[in-house]
This record gives C-alpha cells, structure tokens and sequence, in this order.
C-alpha cells in the first residue's frame, strides 16, 4: 500500500493537531521523540512531513505531498487552489487591523499598514473602498506604528495579549482564522478510500476534542 503523505505545519500547529491525530489512530510515536527529524513513517498508512507554514501548499501543489495541515491565513494569503476539505478545531484565531491609542482610521491622507500579510491586507482595504500602501514586515509587527514606520499594522492575534503589551488597540477585525485540512486535487482521484477514511478518523477525534474544549471553558 502506497502511504498518503501529509505536509504538516511545525510549531503551534504541529503540536494542537499531534494529540488529534493519535486520536484518530495515527502512530504519532516518531513526532512525540523527533528531535531533528523531518520525516516520519511510523504508522505504514501514512508518512508525515514537517514543514514551514508557507512552504506546504509548495509541497501540495507540486504533488510531492497528497495532504496538508495548515492555517487559513496562508490559504487566503497565497490564493490556494486546492481543496479545503476540513476545518479543525484549533489554530482559532483572527486577522486584525491595531496602532496606537492616537491612530485615527478615519484619517483622510493615504494611510501606510505593515503586515506580514500583503494580499489579506490589500484585500481588506479594497473591500472598505480604500487605497493605502503596504509594506511587508516579516518580524515584529508591532513595532511599525510604535516607531513611526506605519500608521496601523494588520496581524493575527489569538488572545491580545502582545497588543496590549505593547499598547496598541485594535480598531477592526477582518477575518477568522483556524486549521485546515487540505488535500490536493490529483490526490482526490487516486488517493480517494484512503482520504475519506482518513478525513473521516480526523473529524471524530476533532469533534472529540472540540467537545472536552467547550466543557474545559465552562468549568473555568
């Protein structure tokens, strides 16, 4: 049996989605010890790939790999082109537009907005009917408006936390974000028993966790 193989984001995502795939009967063995290890072929159905984020739909659309597990913020940013076919339950977080206490959205000169997002960005301001220039920022965002190289920034926050840290507010919100499944579309015609079992074990662990999730916040 040729074992499907999954580009998995590594880091914040690697470690929410890992308990849901043992859950769903994935041999997860490798990825619990892996030190510096990138391949993992512990469970003969599948082989696991870690990779950076924006480098999975590199691997999905080249048919290197059949399956990636990645945030929606990179599918909206690189415009993909293959299947989403399942929402999980972590990852949750939101697009936002955040400056200073002195920021006026309002302001009629042409604003300047750093992101590490420049097609959500542009998106979003074209959608509200207005032109402003982006520069792209790959570190610390936050920095921009507080050190005078932009008037606003547009970022994914999960809790605030670092906004507040660093006294900029937030003036709108632009989209949710959350992890996705996606598969690519070759893959869907070749791959077809395998991927709905496997789609089908990962929505009822997912569906699992979410449920002891919503139980967790309403004990607190």
């Amino acid at each position: 049996m040729v074992p499907i193989k999954i580009a998995l984001t590594k880091g914040r995502t690697e470690e929410q989605v890992l308990p849901i795939l043992e859950a769903s009967g994935i041999d997860c063995q490798g990825l619990r010890n892996k030190r510096r290890r990138l391949i993992f072929k512990e469970d003969p159905r599948y082989e696991i790939i870690l990779v950076k984020g924006p480098d999975v739909l590199t691997y999905l659309n080249s048919g290197a790999v059949q399956v990636g597990i990645v945030g929606s913020d990179i599918l909206a940013e690189q415009r993909n082109s293959q299947y989403a076919m399942l929402d999980l339950s972590v990852g949750k977080c939101r697009f936002v537009l955040a400056s200073t206490e002195a920021f006026d959205p309002h302001q009629q000169r042409r604003k300047i907005i750093a992101t590490k997002y420049p097609n959500i960005t542009k998106d979003y301001f074209q959608r509200i009917g207005e032109d402003v220039e982006i520069v792209k920022i790959e570190g610390s965002v936050e920095l921009a408006p507080l050190v005078g190289l932009a008037d606003a920034i547009v970022d994914i926050v999960e809790t605030g936390n670092t906004l507040r840290e660093n006294n900029l507010r937030i003036y709108a919100k632009l989209m949710q974000v959350n992890t996705k499944l996606v598969v690519n579309r070759l893959a869907l015609k070749q791959f077809r028993p395998q991927l709905r079992v496997l789609m089908t074990n990962l929505q009822r662990a997912d569906a699992k966790f979410a449920a002891m999730n919503l139980i967790d916040s309403y004990a607190k």
